[in-house]
């Protein structure tokens, strides 16, 4: 699968808050095997988050964490842009999320509270710990919390547990090589695009070195093209260590 993150909100991009968002996704996914493939931070242009809910759409492996825009102030637009972009503009009152913001608010639910119940068609709920207002989900791949991280943690840890609770295990081997980039890259255009690589260069005290990565659920696969570079190095006499991460 490939995670996203949407992160809506103004006052993060005019520095008035700071997020939190990313990387409490990010430590969650990565306890449990999975990555993000992007992370976007936008303001709250409807349009803007329409094109970007689109983008991820077009993924079909595609698993997507949004943030913020769910409340029911006039400029709240993700439940209706959700709609638009996953469910045709359609939306219904939610019975359940209905309940719940009655449940806690009573009549002062009314008038404005209780359009967070109306949600895209056939969504999903998840618990809000701190007031209980819902977020919500559709179709086990998109997933829609508040801006608050204290109510959307939670939503995170739940998401995760029930629909992508552990990854298979990806096996990662690194080396670090007293040589640049440069000197690897006949072996770096023998790797597969599909293959987790990298290279991450160091310059220190004008000494020059290089880390190499190579990630594959299959083990015997990962470890024949991280012996290309074991076996370019040694040729190529050049020192290198295995490294542990």
């Amino acid at each position: 699968m490939n995670f996203y993150s949407v992160i809506i909100g103004t006052e993060l991009l005019n520095g008035r808050r700071k997020d939190a968002h990313f990387s409490f996704l990010n430590n969650e996914l990565l306890k449990r095997g999975w990555e993000q493939k992007a992370s976007f931070v936008i303001k709250d242009d409807p349009l803007f988050m329409e094109d970007v809910y689109r983008l991820i759409k077009n993924d079909p492996d595609a698993v997507m964490f949004s943030f913020g825009g769910i409340g029911s102030t006039p400029d709240d637009f993700t439940r209706q842009c959700a709609a638009n972009v996953f469910t045709e503009g359609k939306m219904e009152e939610h019975k359940s999320a209905k309940k719940r913001i009655i449940d806690t608010f009573g009549e002062e639910s009314y008038p404005h509270r209780i359009t967070m119940s109306n949600l895209p068609l056939d969504a999903g709920l998840l618990h809000n710990v701190v007031n209980n207002i819902p977020g919500f989900s559709l179709e086990g791949k998109y997933f829609f919390t508040p801006g608050f991280p204290s109510m959307s943690q939670s939503m995170i840890v739940e998401a995760l547990d029930t629909f992508y609770p552990q990854n298979k295990e990806k096996h990662r081997l690194f080396l670090k090589a007293d040589c640049s980039e440069n000197d690897l890259i006949d072996v770096m255009k023998k790797i597969p695009q599909n293959i987790d690589f990298s290279s991450l260069p160091h310059i220190e005290n004008g000494k020059r070195t290089v880390v190499i990565s190579v990630g594959l659920y299959d083990k015997s696969e990962c470890e024949h093209y991280f012996n290309l570079f074991v076996e370019s190095l040694n040729k190529d006499e050049i020192k290198f260590s295995l490294e542990d991460n």
